[in-house]
């Protein structure tokens, strides 16, 4: 951690705060913005889910994409941990597995930013009761 020696400092620290909690909690209209659900059960985080969430959250705001980044329970998929769900506004969402750093700037720079499909979809494989 940075040692604060000014006013200045302390200001800066603010920002950067707020910028990663507005990424990860805040949105009046959710469904208007990118959200990015990262599966934090147990399985996810032994696989590097606290990771994976630390690199969208980074890396969404150095491109200043506005998005919500929000953690989530089990996703059923443990053998595909760290698991993610992106859905774009107006599209149904995508889980993707073993989503590591390189994954997450693939995601970002294809699907988020061009809606390009990226390798590592995981298909859906049932049906709810509506259906």
């Amino acid at each position: 951690m940075t040692k604060i020696k000014s006013l200045a400092d302390l200001r800066k620290m603010k920002e950067e705060a707020q910028s990663k909690i507005k990424l990860r909690e805040n949105s009046t209209n959710p469904d208007q913005v990118v959200q990015v659900k990262v599966g934090m059960a147990t399985c996810g985080i032994a696989s590097g889910a606290k990771d994976t969430m630390k690199y969208f959250v980074e890396e969404l705001e150095q491109e200043a994409i506005d998005a919500v980044v929000t953690q989530t329970g089990c996703m059923g998929y443990c053998y595909a941990e760290p698991t993610v769900e992106v859905k774009l506004p107006g599209k149904e969402p995508l889980v993707y597995g073993h989503v590591n750093k390189e994954k997450v700037h693939e995601i970002i720079d294809k699907y988020i930013k061009r809606g390009e499909l990226v390798d590592g979809i995981i298909p859906v494989s049932f049906k709810t009761i509506d259906d």
